[in-house]
């Protein structure tokens, strides 16, 4: 996806130009509106100082599925500040975060904010977006709507992905594809799953697009081990949990994961 002719889009932009460094990307999580609207403000603001080269921002939606009991108690809080997909628009907008932001969402919300829903986006800084229950053939028309919403339209891919429908992720998607470490919903995990390395290998095979590792991404020594891999790593739950006690110690998390990831 691009912005213009030839110029790349900010997302993919800030990913070509860590690789160049030899950098990983830090691919930060945060629920918009917790635990509060000005919370996330101050989040959005410093992450990227912190070690953030990408955030995603989470709508707050009721029925997360794909989310485990972290993510979705935020979803709840949020959605009790009255926090909705255009609050969240508000948010971004205001923060103006200095690293290239995805909407990270399910389709329901989309479908209700209405057809310029994705043009409000873009207007209010938004570089991507990622519909955790709109799978490559689903739904065309939706995912059309997405393609050319001039956002990259990041896919999700599964570890028990077969490599043909991996390489039709990878062609229907841009910005990056988010490998899923693991089965199951979002989360904390105590190790890596042992068979990533060679999900990452036959992910590998079938796109050119970056891949960031998500699910699961808890501590600064699973982060660095996760950046050998791919391309980027993905951290959630554990910073939304950190974020829950304070934005201090989510900013110290990010800190200490920028710092491992550097280092290895």
């Amino acid at each position: 996806m691009t912005t213009g002719l030839h110029s790349p889009s900010p997302l993919a932009k800030r990913l070509a130009d860590l690789t160049a460094a030899g950098r990983k990307a830090l691919v930060c999580y945060v629920t918009a509106g917790h635990p509060t609207p000005d919370a996330t403000i101050e989040l959005l603001r410093a992450l990227p100082s912190a070690g953030a080269d990408v955030i995603e921002v989470g709508i707050p939606f009721s029925d997360p599925l794909a989310d485990g009991p972290v993510i979705q108690g935020s979803s709840n809080e949020a959605l009790a500040h009255g926090v909705t997909l255009d609050r969240a628009l508000a948010l971004v907008e205001e923060a103006r975060p200095t690293a290239p932001v995805v909407m990270f969402t399910y389709l329901n919300p989309l479908l209700a904010g209405g057809d310029r829903v994705l043009e409000r986006a873009r207007a209010a800084g938004v570089a991507g977006v990622l519909v955790t229950d709109l799978p490559v053939g689903a739904d065309p028309e939706r995912e059309r709507w997405c393609a050319a919403s001039g956002l990259d339209f990041v896919r999700l891919v599964a570890p028990t992905t077969p490599a043909d429908r991996m390489a039709a992720i990878g062609r229907h998607g841009s910005g990056f594809v988010y490998l899923i470490s693991r089965l199951g919903v979002t989360g904390e995990r105590d190790a890596l799953a042992a068979d990533l390395p060679e999900t990452v290998a036959r992910l590998r095979r079938v796109t050119a697009l970056p891949i960031c590792i998500g699910f699961g991404i808890s501590t600064a020594a699973q982060a660095a081990a996760a950046a050998k891999l791919a391309d980027g790593v993905v951290v959630g739950s554990a910073l939304v949990r950190a974020a829950g006690r304070s934005v201090g110690e989510a900013l110290a998390l990010v800190r200490s994961m920028r710092e491992a990831m550097d280092a290895s």
